[in-house]
């Protein structure tokens, strides 16, 4: 059934959004009172997301150390700096800047095991790699930000709300989550604890989802354009980051499986945990969050076409 759910979870997803955009539309004086929920709901996703990930088990993810340098190399070096060099010598506003930054410059952490394993990737190797993922992340972010930035945006937009947002939403939840998965090696509620929550991220997410399009459909309204200039460029990564996937794991010699889960570690972004930092920027700054959203639709529809195209026509089992 959990499986089912992981399976379906795009078109859940695709539903909630629509319905929160018909209730934003025909109800904007409910928004208000669903608003109030977004943060502690945000809250709690954040948790049960990391209570899956093994945040004790770095040195699995190091053992095959071909995939590690792979891994860190193109999360962390080539695709941050590709994305960073393209928003620099594209025209874009400030808020869209950021929002593409925040959203294209780490990696997944949750439906990226899903993802591999549906589309014949390695899920054992994915579930090892997460911690590694989650701790580099949250280390290389902030540089990042502040490299592909002007300091002017980047000192505005970088503020005490977004550091909140960043400690609140993020940092608690994940030393909540820590904490837990420690008791849960010897106490048998804590153990049931997190296999409960391993139901809720998917369900959580849509709410999320629903939430934030009901309440910020009204002002997004004359950001449109907005989407269509982000829309190629989320395209075209997704394509860059497929084909990067294909290149290293072709070059180090990675069976397919494992050059699989590469390629949707390389696709898929880490959108949900930048949504927080991206509703708590300052105002002016709301275009960020309609490109956060925009990003987790094309990926989500993108990772059906990864579905297909990489274990059928990329990398196919050799």
């Amino acid at each position: 059934m959990r499986e089912r759910l992981e399976r379906h979870q795009v078109w859940l997803y695709l539903a909630a959004i629509i319905m929160g955009l018909g209730l934003g539309l025909m109800r904007p004086d409910a928004t208000a009172t669903l608003e109030g929920g977004l943060w502690p709901l945000l809250g709690v996703l954040l948790y049960a997301t990391f209570t899956q990930v093994p945040l004790g088990r770095l040195a699995p993810a190091m053992q095959d150390w071909r995939f590690a340098t792979a891994l860190v190399a193109g999360n962390f070096l080539i695709l941050p700096l590709m994305v960073g060099t393209l928003v620099s010598l594209l025209p874009l506003a400030p808020a869209i800047r950021l929002g593409v930054l925040l959203v294209l410059l780490v990696p997944c952490t949750d439906w990226f095991i899903t993802f591999t394993h549906l589309g014949k990737g390695d899920a054992g190797r994915a579930i090892a790699a997460t911690p590694l993922l989650l701790v580099l992340q949250l280390i290389t972010l902030p540089a990042y930000l502040w490299l592909f930035l002007d300091m002017q945006w980047a000192r505005l937009a970088l503020g005490m709300p977004l550091l909140s947002a960043f400690v609140g939403l993020i940092l608690v939840p994940l030393a909540a989550a820590w904490l837990t998965r420690r008791l849960a090696r010897h106490v048998a509620p804590a153990r049931r604890l997190v296999e409960g929550l391993g139901w809720l991220p998917v369900p959580l997410l849509a709410m999320v989802l629903l939430v934030v399009a009901a309440t910020q459909i009204v002002g997004m309204q004359g950001l449109s354009g907005v989407v269509w200039q982000v829309l190629p460029l989320f395209i075209g990564y997704l394509v860059l980051a497929a084909l990067l996937g294909w290149g290293l794991g072709r070059g180090l010699g990675l069976a397919s499986p494992v050059a699989r889960t590469l390629t949707f570690s390389f696709g898929t972004r880490n959108s949900f945990v930048m949504l927080p930092i991206a509703l708590a920027l300052p105002e002016g700054w709301q275009a960020a969050v309609v490109v956060v959203v925009c990003q987790s639709l094309v990926e989500l529809f993108g990772m059906l076409a990864y579905l297909r195209w990489v274990p059928g026509r990329l990398i196919p089992d050799r």
